[in-house]
């Protein structure tokens, strides 16, 4: 190989870090399995790195023997065709790398002939059914793309993370991205575009409630591939609603529109758990605390003059909440913790994320969440009724911005010297 030194000792590194997105309209069913190519369009909102993202160190050595993977510090395969794909698509697309300090140069060639290891984290539950594989797969395509001195742009990347999982491709970007479905056999032009960044629209708050779920629901795979094969309303969703809600979608978000925002995303969500519900077996991935939520929002928004929240549900029974300010985000949580008060006295561990919002609920330091009084749209003289313990925790967090790289060593997950989990 063309490397100077021929000494075995060399690491070369890359650390990355990419959020995790939340579909405002939904992307389910596949009209293309192995390239991973939707049946319609979709459009998303990336989530603040801080609070829901996959760290991502990748190294290469000629000392590496084959190509190894740690999740979460767990070795895992790397034999499934989707790493797969998306290892080979970017060695394929390889440029000259030249290390001066370390005395390394690799040529393209070089790349085909080398191993790599790959070290992932996410700083978020995997269970917690916060589309980790989103996350995962956009941050290990970013990473590489940077190791291996790709030159693509983004876009371009994310039709290559798409190939891992569908919705990865929407994580290349921050703000509000859409993912072009494409019309091509070979997948090239179904990829992500971001509508604005996370400037645009910075009022915006979103509190996930992370719904104590004891059961593992159908996979995403699995319930795809079922609708697609058995649900009328998923033909008529992908042919005659998407299209035009995409159109409103897009017009919302630029005009910064909640009232249509908010509209848009509920029905489009509620469409979605409808399009399950007609797929034969049909599935479930709400339950009955997903669906105390829609109703505790539905009755709320009805009583303001315009919609304050919007509600939003993957495949899977948490409920992603999007407010319109700040204000009305802190007399969310305010209700949330009315109906859903924890079994514990400490509510710095029962909200995680962005916990100055607790201070503008006017709850900081409060311990007995039991006494909060009802929100004003239950009229006095019904009582009721709390589920205590239904949510898990809740994370409060923002629109946020695209992949990053991580230049300090000290946040690698990697040992620079070995090239093995630290």
């Amino acid at each position: 190989m063309g490397m100077a030194g021929e000494s075995q000792n060399w690491v070369l590194m890359v650390t990355a870090q990419t959020p995790t997105n939340i579909a405002v309209i939904k992307y389910w069913g596949k009209r293309d399995e192995s390239l991973i190519l939707p049946v319609n369009d979709s459009i998303s909102v990336t989530l603040d790195p801080d609070h829901l993202c996959t760290t991502t160190t990748v190294a290469v050595s000629s000392s590496f023997q084959q190509d190894r993977m740690w999740l979460n510090g767990k070795e895992i395969p790397l034999s499934g065709g989707r790493y797969q794909n998306c290892l080979r698509e970017i060695r394929n697309r390889a440029s000259d790398v030249e290390d001066k300090k370390q005395g390394i140069r690799i040529t393209k060639e070089d790349w085909g002939k080398l191993h790599l290891h790959i070290a992932s984290y996410n700083n978020f539950p995997t269970a917690a059914g916060l589309a980790s594989s989103a996350a995962g797969f956009a941050c290990l395509v970013f990473a590489l793309a940077k190791l291996m001195n790709v030159k693509e742009d983004e876009s371009k990347l994310s039709a290559i993370a798409r190939q891992g999982s569908g919705s990865a491709c929407r994580s290349l970007y921050g703000g509000f991205v859409k993912w072009k479905m494409g019309r091509e056999e070979d997948g090239n032009d179904s990829l992500a575009v971001q509508l604005v960044n996370e400037e645009h629209w910075d009022d915006l708050f979103i509190i996930i409630a992370v719904v104590s779920s004891r059961q593992k629901e159908t996979s995403s795979t699995t319930g795809m591939r079922e609708s697609v094969q058995t649900s009328l309303l998923l033909q008529h969703r992908a042919k005659e609603v998407v299209p035009k809600r995409i159109l409103q979608m897009e017009e919302a978000i630029r005009n910064r529109d909640f009232a249509s925002f908010a509209q848009l995303t509920c029905a489009d969500s509620n469409q979605f758990h409808a399009v399950c519900l007609d797929t034969s077996p049909p599935i479930f991935y709400m339950n009955d605390t997903s669906h105390r939520i829609i109703s505790i929002i539905e009755k709320w928004n009805r009583s303001e003059e315009t919609p304050q929240v919007a509600y939003t549900f993957d495949a899977g029974p948490n409920a992603v909440l999007i407010a319109r300010n700040r204000k009305t985000a802190a007399s969310l949580i305010q209700r949330l913790l009315y109906y859903f008060p924890p079994n514990t006295d400490d509510l710095s561990s029962y909200i995680i994320g962005d916990k100055s919002i607790l201070q503008d609920a006017g709850l900081e330091g409060i311990k007995d969440v039991e006494a909060l009084l009802p929100p004003p749209e239950i009229k006095d003289n019904i009582p009721s009724q709390k589920y205590n313990g239904d949510v898990s925790y809740f994370i409060c967090t923002r629109p946020g911005r695209g992949p990053v790289l991580l230049s300090d060593e000290g946040q690698a997950l990697l040992n620079p010297v070995t090239g093995l989990p630290k």
